[in-house]
């Protein structure tokens, strides 16, 4: 009973403690230079309406001290307090947007000049969904939190290879096809590479497949015990805007709800590739996407996602629970 309550005691105290540290002090936040402007406070979450958090990861390599980066990828995962549905939407960082305040450019630029706050500001208005979390991470906590979970068994389903002298090859990507087993490394490999015909759209897709296959393996018995060991580990690589009161209220709601779907912004059908500063994508019709968004948010693919596919097995990304 002594060694219970005393396991029981740490696990409480050493996941608050890592929780905590999560939100870091403004002066030791990656974007502690980036002014915080009252019109670019995202709106608070009471616990009853949906809530959205905005997911970015970054390449902080070769970055001045007090430089921001640029969202490398950026995803938006919905979260509905009633119907206990999350919907995933990945947004394609080379969209052309207006960023308030500062004209138009790439959506992925708007982190690197106003910080999160306005990331979240930019795309709130171009997707009409209030933004109240934000979580950023960059390339190294990705690697920290596939490897402290054990790595995730995924299926590739194509042979990627792809080498970078300006890099010094340290993140070279050479991926085999078929079912195997990913440790952070190569789990990075697989959601960065965009060496194909359709570049970002397949690579967002992948993201999209790749993080139910996390979420996944975060709810299994043996690493909800080990979360306070997880988290402590990818502290040093994470910035969020949330407390601890509200990874608390978010993670008993995204334990008590599955994923209903994912899509990609824009969609195929609501996009124009343009040359604006090399190449860029528009969107044909802003009001057209905020209808789209709200489709698919009344929407629910898991149960037929859930039902045996011709072979036999389920889809594993589709049914994934974040």
């Amino acid at each position: 009973m002594a060694i219970v309550i005393a396991f029981v005691a740490w696990y409480v105290y050493s996941g608050y403690h890592a929780l905590d540290r999560l939100e870091k002090p403004k002066e030791d936040s990656i974007f502690s230079n980036v002014p915080e402007k009252p019109e670019e406070q995202p709106p608070e979450w009471t616990g009853s309406e949906r809530v959205n958090v905005l997911l970015m990861g970054g390449d902080n390599r070769g970055l001045t001290k007090g430089e921001a980066p640029r969202s490398d990828s950026m995803l938006i995962a919905s979260f509905d307090p009633t119907s206990k549905k999350v919907h995933l939407f990945s947004i394609l960082r080379d969209t052309y947007v207006k960023i308030p305040g500062h004209g138009s450019d790439r959506l992925n630029a708007a982190l690197s000049i106003g910080g999160p706050n306005l990331s979240m500001k930019t795309i709130s208005e171009l997707t009409g969904l209030d933004i109240q979390y934000y979580v950023y991470a960059d390339f190294q906590g990705f690697i920290k939190l596939v490897d402290a979970i054990g790595g995730v068994d995924f299926y590739v389903e194509k042979d990627m290879k792809y080498t970078s002298a300006a890099d010094k090859h340290l993140y070279d990507i050479d991926l085999k096809q078929g079912q195997q087993h990913l440790d952070g490394d190569h789990a990075l490999q697989y959601v960065r590479f965009r060496h194909d015909k359709l570049s970002d759209f397949t690579r967002t897709e992948r993201q999209r497949a790749f993080l139910g296959a996390v979420a996944d393996k975060l709810q299994s018995g043996w690493n909800l015990i080990k979360l306070p060991i997880i988290l402590n580990k990818v502290v040093p690589y994470v910035d969020t805007n949330m407390s601890v009161n509200d990874m608390w209220k978010l993670a008993s709601l995204g334990y008590k709800s599955h994923q209903a779907g994912s899509a990609q912004l824009p969609p195929m059908d609501n996009l124009v590739e343009q040359n604006i500063g090399g190449s860029t994508i528009g969107i044909r019709d802003e009001d057209k996407l905020r209808e789209y968004i709200q489709e698919v948010l009344a929407s629910d693919s898991s149960a037929a996602s859930a039902s045996p596919s011709p072979s036999g097995s389920a889809s594993a990304s589709a049914s994934a629970t974040p």
